[in-house]
Formats: structure tokens, C-alpha cells, sequence
């Protein structure tokens, strides 16, 4: 690539950046194979025969009548929807069951902390809602509950009582909802000023901050690692079927160039964030967890220089979260003159490369969909064009993603 070609890739993966971390803070504080290892415990593996049982009966009686589906089979609820492509076979062991077609939305920790909100977010199962995904530690550093084990995490200030964590997986497995638990990894402004040393820093020693005024620890640190493992594997422990890293990465903006990074052993970039999330599927293999990440849409057609290269990435990861939101796409970048105003083919030519990355992994793939508003107004069409164009390319499903929690009606139904 060009000096030219690197700068202004610079400036527009650095934009994006800053655009989803700003979406993402909209709400302060108040306010994303089936091959694993021994799993859960005897209490759970008891449910997930009942649900089986219960599935499979429900299926045998389709089968007779010839029905069509909209249901779920759960022993507690039946919502108003859901059809046949959300149910798998559920294991005798192991972590809940994945559903065939991920219908998820994004949560914050500060939205969680709202009396009653969570329910509602759980209530979209009625409209096709099959997965939610919960802030564990988000953009700001902060960790939405006090895990155990992780007095780190308290010594920096960065935990919270925003929510229950166990109530909330309880809640999610009476419901037969899939729960992933989203960790931002290296971007974590609390944990890089409680400790400068686990910081991304200048060659003064000073702790460096992106263009948004943000701190990053450092993604060669063993030390960051066990913290943000520690914190994963609280999650797990509490009942989360998932683990999602987002901000597995470098950082993309700011003044990169003043970056010094310290204990960085024999590790180059291109090596780091592969190396940790080997080392997170090890930590959190006993506790019957996926291991996913979010990575940029854009990872899969060029190096990037931030440390995401998807084929690395995926022999640790079950599924691999792509952030294709088209309006973040720049003017003629995947062949299309305005990827924002062309939701559906930017999504379908941005899957396409992630399947050539991915191609020969168990690795699933799943994008996060635009769900919010920027250069073009963004409606349940603009949100469906996406979604077909990922059915067609054949992810296991969606992610919808508004940092204000705000969903468009519709988006979730099976079609």
C-alpha cells in the first residue's frame, strides 16, 4: 500500500473508530463448531435434556401435522415468535443451545441498570429475539458488576453494580435466550490511568490516548491479558453462554507514531491478538464458554495494521462478529460508489471477503447490523436489505447494534 493509501486509511479507520465509540457512549454510566470441551454443570445439563425432550416433541408433532413454525420450545415461555431456523438440537451437555439463526441485540451496562429494562430487552423474544448481548466491561473500562477474583478490577475503580450477573443468565436460560457477554479488550481508559504500566505509553513514559482522549492498555502485556481473563472468566462462571472480545486490537487513531510499547517479548503485532485469544479460549475452555470477536469490517480485505487478520484470529474463535455497518464504509470501497445508501450490497461483498479469510476454519460468521442513523436515514428497509444480504451469504445470523438501545420494529422477525 501506498504512503498515501496508508494515510488515508489511517484517517478513515481512526473515523470509524471514533464514530462507534462515540455511538457507543451515547448512554453515560447511568445510563460478538459446534466442537467443545466438558462443559456446564450437572444442574444445567438436567435443563438442557428437558428443553431437548421438549424440542423434540414439538418437532415429531410438526413433522405429523405438517405445520409450519412459530414457536419455542421452552419449558417456561412461548412467545409470540420464532420458527423452525432458531432451534438446534440441544445437547445432553454443554453450554446453552446455539440457535440455528442468531437474532440479537446490543445492551449496555448502563441500560441494564434500569429497573425493569433488561425485561424488556428479553421481551423481544416475541418478535424473534433469540440472543442478547450484555456489556461486560465496556468502552469506558468500567466492568457493569463486581466479579469475584478480580481485585484488580476494583483497585482501578472499575467495577459497578449495574447489574446482577447470575440473575440476569438465569433469567436469559428460564427464557431459552442465548446470552453473550461483551469485553472490550485493549481500549480501557480506567484500567491505563489506575495503571500506568499496563498502559499504551509515549517514549517519556507518559501514558499515550487516542484521538478521542481515550487510554489503551497494552495488547503485549501478559498482564492485560490475565486481567481482561479474569473478568471473562467471572462472566462465564455466572452463567454467560459467550464471550465476545471487541477492541481486540491496536489502536487505529490518535498519534500512533508516538506509541512505545513495552514487554512486548518476541510477539510482532500481526501475532499479539491471536496469541491472546488463545490464551482466553484456554483460560475459559473449563467453563463450557464460546469464545467469540468483534472485529472491523474491513479486516478481512486488507491488513490493517491494528492486529486483526480474521484467519489468524479463527482457530481460537467460534464465531467471528464482523462489523460491516455500510455507512462506515468509505466512497468506492467495495466496488460501490455509496456504501451507506447500498446496505445490502455493501454487506453482501463485505461477508464475501470474510468467508475467503475464514475459508477452512470451524469459525461462524455473523455480522453486527446497522441499526442507527449517519449519513442516510436508516429504516426497517435499510435494516432488512442487510439482513437478507446475510442470510443469503449464509451467517449464522445478526447482531442489531444501536448504542441507544433503540431497535427497529420488525428487524427481529423470522422471515
Amino acid at each position: 500500500m501506498l504512503r498515501s493509501e496508508r494515510t488515508t486509511w489511517r484517517f478513515y479507520e481512526g473515523f470509524c473508530d471514533r464514530v462507534h465509540a462515540a455511538v457507543s457512549m451515547l448512554f453515560p454510566p447511568i445510563d460478538p463448531n459446534e466442537r467443545f470441551r466438558e462443559r456446564r454443570a450437572t444442574s444445567r445439563r438436567r435443563k438442557r435434556l428437558r428443553r431437548s425432550a421438549a424440542v423434540g416433541t414439538v418437532l415429531v408433532t410438526l413433522a405429523v401435522l405438517g405445520v409450519g413454525a412459530r414457536f419455542v420450545g421452552t419449558d417456561e415461555t412461548t412467545p409470540t415468535y420464532s420458527d423452525l431456523a432458531t432451534l438446534a438440537a440441544a445437547p445432553a451437555s454443554g453450554p446453552a443451545t446455539l440457535p440455528i439463526e442468531v437474532r440479537g441485540v446490543h445492551v449496555t451496562e448502563g441500560l441494564a441498570s434500569l429497573p425493569g429494562k433488561l425485561d424488556d430487552y428479553f421481551d423481544l423474544q416475541r418478535d424473534g429475539l433469540t440472543a442478547l448481548e450484555l456489556d461486560v466491561k465496556d468502552e469506558n473500562g468500567e466492568v457493569g458488576f463486581v466479579p469475584s477474583g478480580v481485585p484488580l478490577a476494583g483497585a482501578v475503580g472499575a467495577t459497578h453494580d449495574y447489574y446482577a450477573p447470575r440473575d440476569v443468565a438465569r433469567e436469559a436460560q428460564q427464557r431459552g435466550i442465548y446470552l453473550i457477554g461483551r469485553v472490550v479488550t485493549f481500549e480501557d481508559p480506567v484500567l491505563s490511568r489506575g495503571r500506568p504500566d499496563l498502559a499504551i505509553r509515549r517514549a517519556d513514559g507518559s501514558v499515550w490516548s487516542d484521538a478521542a482522549g481515550l487510554g489503551w492498555t497494552n495488547p503485549f502485556d501478559r498482564r492485560v491479558w490475565k486481567y481482561n481473563a479474569d473478568i471473562a472468566v467471572a462472566a462465564a462462571r455466572a452463567g454467560f453462554d459467550e464471550i465476545m472480545f471487541d477492541y481486540v486490537r491496536f489502536p487505529s487513531d490518535g498519534s500512533v507514531g508516538d506509541i512505545v510499547y513495552r514487554n512486548r517479548g518476541s510477539l510482532r503485532k500481526r501475532e499479539a491478538v491471536p496469541a491472546f485469544l488463545r490464551y482466553a479460549k484456554q483460560r475459559l475452555a473449563p467453563y463450557g464458554v464460546r469464545v467469540s470477536a468483534a472485529v472491523f469490517g474491513l479486516s478481512a480485505a486488507r491488513d490493517l495494521g491494528i492486529g486483526q487478520i480474521p484467519r489468524r484470529m479463527a482457530p481460537y474463535l467460534d464465531t467471528v462478529y464482523a462489523m460491516t455497518y455500510p455507512s462506515l464504509f468509505g466512497p468506492g470501497e467495495l466496488g460501490l460508489a455509496d456504501p451507506g445508501s447500498s446496505p445490502g450490497a455493501t454487506v453482501s461483498r463485505a461477508l464475501r471477503r470474510f468467508q475467503l479469510a475464514l475459508r477452512g476454519s470451524n469459525a461462524l460468521l455473523v455480522p453486527w447490523v446497522q441499526d442507527w442513523t449517519f449519513s442516510v436515514p436508516y429504516g426497517i428497509d435499510q435494516v432488512r436489505a442487510q439482513i437478507d444480504a446475510a442470510r443469503i451469504s449464509g451467517a449464522k445470523g445478526y447482531m442489531l447494534w444501536n448504542a441507544e438501545g433503540l431497535y427497529t420494529d420488525g428487524a427481529l422477525v423470522p422471515r
